[in-house]
C-alpha cells in the first residue's frame, strides 16, 4: 500500500472514530495538527509516515474521555495500522508518539 493509500485510509478512520467528538477533539483538531507537522516536517528529518499517523492518530482515543486509561488509543491506532499491514517499527514509533504527545505524557525530553 504506498503513502498516500495508508493516509487515506487513516483520515477516513480517523473521521469515522471522531465523529460524535467534542470540538476539543474533533475531526479539525486533528486536522490542524496534522497539517501543522506537515509544515515542521518540512524543515526536519524526520520520517513522514511516522509524523502523518502520529498527527492523526493521536487522540483517537483520549484518555480524558477514557476513565484516565492510557493504553486505549495507542492500542486502537496499533490494531488499526496492523490491518494496513504497516511494518512493526512504524507502529511502534507511532504508539510512542501518541504515548508521549499530550502536556501530561510529553513533559520529559525524547528522541523520537
Amino acid at each position: 500500500m504506498s503513502h498516500q493509500e495508508i493516509i487515506d485510509k487513516t483520515v477516513q478512520f480517523v473521521k469515522e472514530e471522531l465523529s460524535g467528538a467534542e470540538g476539543g477533539h474533533d475531526w479539525w483538531h486533528i486536522y490542524r495538527v496534522w497539517k501543522t507537522s506537515l509544515a515542521i516536517a518540512k524543515t526536519e528529518k524526520v520520517d513522514l509516515l511516522v509524523v502523518e499517523l502520529g498527527a492523526l492518530l493521536h487522540d483517537i482515543a483520549d484518555s480524558k474521555f477514557h476513565d484516565g486509561d492510557e493504553s486505549i488509543g495507542p492500542k486502537l491506532a496499533g490494531d488499526f495500522m496492523l490491518r494496513l499491514s504497516i511494518e512493526k517499527d512504524i507502529i511502534v514509533h507511532v504508539q510512542h508518539v501518541i504515548e508521549n504527545i499530550s502536556f501530561k505524557g510529553g513533559k520529559e525530553a525524547q528522541w523520537f
